[in-house]
């Protein structure tokens, strides 16, 4: 009797007519097919060999899988309170191993008895306190999903290439990383830098002194890319995992502490965003979504699905009444911020656009990307919008020599930066237009940039890993320095030992 290894081997070879009409060695063919039987048992052994396979795929599929169906939920709605930088209960959710080993309560689950594990007891209200805490039920799919899960055996079948293990200590860098992310606090005092799953925060009087790392923040997601200090004392950090999920952290900066984990999308967050008063951030998702959260609880108070691709950029109006945001389909989209209505398109649709700034005096926006011209728009038309209107534009500046990634504009609205794949970051005068310095120094593209709340010095930072400070006025490089600590310079002190 032929097993089903030996029916796949068979179907996964080339039948092909031999000498006699045999099927050929090597494809395995039982003994007792005769030479004379023709092709019609070799397309008969076929069409059994598909029926085998498809009832093979269709049984493995259906059944409970803790990767497929039970992971995505924790992940989503449990792993933000459940993380080593925030160990709710003492419970680590973010790798199978966590789950299985429990909390302070004792295990999460009982492995075939669904009705006894404690974890599903929770989630079911049975017991106190009800899961999730402060927040939406799960509903009633996602824990039939937990439960059919736990009553198969509650098995881990995880891929090993997903497995992406636990750290046990500070990250360790062999090489600087890629930059994606840097913020000046409001008094100057600190500057955040993003790391690979952390944050990196350094003191800014002590940059070039060898000791500046003063806190390591670390993450469960794999990119930082947004940043932004609040004057409360907190350090907004949005990013995520690509293709797997989304995250706003909120964290204490003076007691070093994750205050607020929320999981949101499925893929990185891009284009933090921080309104007037500080109440609310906005976010761009790659699900094609602008979405408005409480900057002190990281609650989601709207969602706005008028873009029709990822939202790469987006900025507050300077009252927080409106948002414009960009991103791949072009447009750079003028959105109510209370209702979330879409108002028009503030610019004529050109190339995909990576970057958005305001000009902090007034209600205008500089936006760029793939066409590496930064365009300058007023948020107000002075008349009616007519096709292929171009109204707003307050002027184009001078095309870059490579795309444009990042843009920033210091704290009075008089200078603008330009940063991209070119290796150096143009600074203009942005109400004339004109060049008026070049931070020159990068080995690669830049990633990210920023003012200090003077407006005198510059932050720029990107694929070549290394932190470059520049004096605004005429681009003079100040410091450079790789801001996170290469194998063998462990400083700094961590928060959450590191991430899974």
């Amino acid at each position: 009797m032929w097993s089903l290894r030996s029916w796949r081997r068979a179907a996964g070879t080339r039948l092909s007519r031999g000498r006699g009409g045999q099927i050929p060695a090597e494809v395995g063919a039982p003994a007792f097919w005769p030479a004379s039987a023709g092709g019609g048992i070799r397309i008969l052994a076929v069409a059994i060999v598909a029926v085998l396979c498809a009832t093979a795929i269709a049984a493995q599929e259906s059944a409970p899988s803790y990767y497929r169906d039970v992971w995505p939920v924790i992940q989503m709605r449990c792993q933000g309170c459940h993380q080593p930088a925030q160990l709710g209960g003492e419970l680590n959710l973010t790798s199978f191993d966590g789950l299985a080993a429990g909390g302070m309560s004792g295990p999460a689950f009982v492995a075939g008895k669904p009705d006894e594990s404690r974890m599903l007891q929770m989630l079911r209200g049975e017991i106190e306190p009800a899961m999730p805490m402060r927040a939406e039920p799960l509903a009633e799919a996602e824990i039939a999903a937990i439960s059919d899960w736990i009553a198969a055996g509650a098995a881990d079948d995880t891929p090993e290439e997903m497995r992406l293990g636990v750290a046990t200590g500070p990250i360790v860098y062999h090489q600087p990383p890629v930059i994606t992310a840097v913020a000046y606090s409001a008094d100057g005092e600190w500057l955040a830098v993003s790391g690979n799953r952390e944050v990196l925060l350094h003191r800014r009087s002590k940059i070039g002194s060898g000791d500046s790392l003063v806190a390591r923040f670390s993450s469960v997601s794999e990119r930082i890319q947004g940043l932004a200090f609040l004057r409360n004392g907190r350090l907004i950090a949005t990013g995520g995992t690509p293709a797997r999920f989304g995250e706003i952290q909120i964290w204490d900066v003076e007691d070093r502490k994750l205050r607020v984990s929320n999981m949101l999308c499925h893929d990185t967050l891009f284009g933090l965003a921080v309104s007037p008063d500080e109440r609310r951030l906005a976010i761009g998702c790659a699900d094609h979504t602008v979405r408005i959260h409480q900057a002190t609880s990281g609650r989601e108070l709207l969602r706005m699905n008028h873009h029709e691709n990822w939202v790469l950029g987006v900025v507050f109006g300077g009252d927080g009444r409106r948002i414009v945001s960009v991103g791949r389909d072009r447009a750079a989209k003028l959105i109510d911020a209370s209702s979330g209505a879409f108002i028009e398109n503030v610019n004529l649709l050109r190339g995909e656009l990576a970057a958005i700034v305001r000009n902090p005096r007034i209600e205008a926006v500089v936006i760029g990307g793939e066409d590496r011209v930064p365009y300058y728009y007023r948020m107000d038309r002075t008349r009616k919008m007519l096709i292929a209107d171009d109204s707003t534009l307050v002027r184009e500046f001078e095309r870059q020599d490579g795309e444009i990634f990042a843009l920033a504009v210091d704290p009075r609205g008089d200078r603008l930066a330009v940063g991209g794949a070119a290796a150096t970051v143009p600074i203009y005068d942005l109400e004339t237009g004109e060049r008026t310095a070049t931070a020159s120094g990068h080995a690669a593209g830049i990633y990210t940039m920023a003012f200090d709340p003077t407006g005198a010095e510059l932050a720029t930072a990107g694929f070549d890993g290394r932190l470059r400070l520049y004096r605004a006025g005429d681009g003079e490089l100040l410091q450079e320095f790789v801001p996170v600590p290469l194998e063998g310079e462990l400083r700094g002190e961590t928060t959450a030992g590191g991430a899974p």
